[in-house]
C-alpha cells in the first residue's frame, strides 16, 4: 500500500509537470454553445494559466467565465477564466480559436452561413493581428475552409500558425458510428477523414481499420456506405434534432484536441485544414488533409498514397472550397 504522503507527493509532481506544459493564455472568439464548452475544456485540462472569452453580447462572456471558474475547485483546476467584450484581455495570446458567427439553422447549408461569417471572422482577425500577432490560429468557424483563408488572408500569418478544426470533428463522427454499428470501442478505430467540412468530405475507407483489421474485412460495402453518408450529414442530423442550434460538445473536443497536440508538442496526426503549397498536387485553398501538430503549429503536412476514388474524391472537395472562395470579398 502506498503511504498517503507518496499518494500528495505523486499528485502534486503530476500537477506541477501540467502547469510546466501550458501556455501563458489562450484566447477562445465566441461565447456560444462551441466556444463557451471550448473554453471549459481548455481550463479543466489545464492548458493555459488563463482562458479568455470574447463576445460581442455584453454580459454573456463574464457570465460564463464566471460560471466557469466557482467549477475550478469542484474539478480541481487553476486555470483563470474571464470573459470580456474586447480584446485587451486577450493581448499576447499563446493560441486564438475563431468559434464565432452564426449558427446554422434547420434547411441551411454551410455556404449558406458564408457572406455573414466571413464578415466577423475577417474582424475578429483583424483584432487577432493587433493584439496577439505571434498567435497560433484555430478556426472553427463555418463555412471551416473559407473561414480559415479569410483568417490567413487578413492576419498576414504564415499557414503554419492558420489551421482549421474540421477533420477532427468529421472523423471523430466516422469513428463513433462505426463503433456503434460493430460494437467495439472507440478507441479501437482508427481512421481518417479528409476534404472540405461539408458534404462532399472524403472519409478514407482503404485507412479504415479496427486494431489494424481492415474494416471492409468486419462490414459489407452497403452498411460502410450507409455510415460514410452519416458522417457526411453529421452536423445536419445534429441541427435537425436541435431545431434552434447546431452541434457543439463534438466540434469544442475537436477544437481542444488540436489545443492540446499545439500546447504539448506532441505531434500529433490529425486530419485537419491547412493551406495547401503544392501538396496534392493542389495550391491556394484550405482543405482536410494529414497533419502533423507542435508547438510550432502546423510542422507539416503529409501526403499519402490515395485510390483513385479518394483522389478524385478529394479533387472534387477541393473544387467545392474553390467556389465560395472566390466570391469572397475582403
Amino acid at each position: 500500500m502506498v503511504p498517503l504522503l507518496n499518494i500528495a507527493v505523486l499528485r502534486f509532481d503530476s500537477r506541477s509537470e501540467i502547469r510546466h506544459n501550458m501556455v501563458n493564455k489562450i484566447t477562445v472568439v465566441g461565447a456560444g454553445n462551441v466556444g463557451a464548452t471550448t473554453a471549459q475544456r481548455i481550463a479543466e485540462k489545464e492548458l493555459a494559466r488563463t482562458v479568455v472569452m470574447v463576445d460581442v453580447v455584453d454580459g454573456v462572456p463574464q457570465g460564463k467565465g464566471l460560471d466557469q471558474w466557482e467549477s475550478a475547485p469542484v474539478e480541481g483546476f487553476d486555470t483563470r477564466v474571464i470573459g470580456t467584450n474586447g480584446y485587451e484581455e486577450t493581448a499576447g495570446s499563446d493560441i486564438v480559436v475563431i468559434t464565432a458567427g452564426i449558427a446554422r439553422k434547420p434547411g441551411m447549408s454551410r455556404d449558406d452561413l458564408l457572406n455573414t461569417n466571413a464578415g466577423i471572422v475577417k474582424s475578429v482577425s483583424e483584432q487577432i493581428k493587433a493584439t496577439s500577432p505571434n498567435a497560433i490560429v484555430i478556426v472553427v468557424s463555418n463555412p471551416l475552409d473559407v473561414m480559415c483563408y479569410v483568417a490567413k488572408a487578413v492576419t498576414g500569418f504564415p499557414r503554419e500558425r492558420v489551421i482549421g478544426m474540421a477533420g477532427v470533428l468529421d472523423t471523430a463522427r466516422y469513428r463513433s458510428f462505426i463503433a456503434e454499428a460493430l460494437d467495439v470501442s472507440v478507441r479501437d478505430i482508427q481512421a481518417m477523414v479528409l476534404g472540405g467540412h461539408g458534404d462532399t468530405m472524403v472519409p478514407l475507407i482503404s485507412y479504415t481499420t479496427i486494431s489494424g483489421i481492415p474494416i471492409r474485412q468486419l462490414m459489407g460495402e452497403e452498411q460502410l456506405a450507409a455510415i460514410v453518408q452519416r458522417a457526411r450529414d453529421g452536423g445536419a442530423e445534429i441541427v435537425k434534432y436541435l431545431k434552434t442550434g447546431s452541434a457543439y460538445y463534438a466540434p469544442s473536443a475537436g477544437a481542444v484536441e488540436m489545443v492540446d497536440a499545439i500546447v504539448h508538442d506532441r505531434k500529433r496526426i490529425l486530419p485537419c485544414a491547412a493551406w495547401l503549397e503544392g501538396e496534392y498536387g493542389m495550391n491556394g485553398l484550405y482543405l482536410g488533409v494529414p497533419c502533423k501538430l507542435g508547438k510550432n503549429g502546423l510542422e507539416k503536412v503529409l501526403e499519402i498514397e490515395l485510390t483513385a476514388d479518394e483522389r478524385a474524391a478529394l479533387e472534387k472537395s477541393a473544387q467545392a472550397v474553390r467556389e465560395p472562395m472566390s466570391v469572397i470579398t475582403l
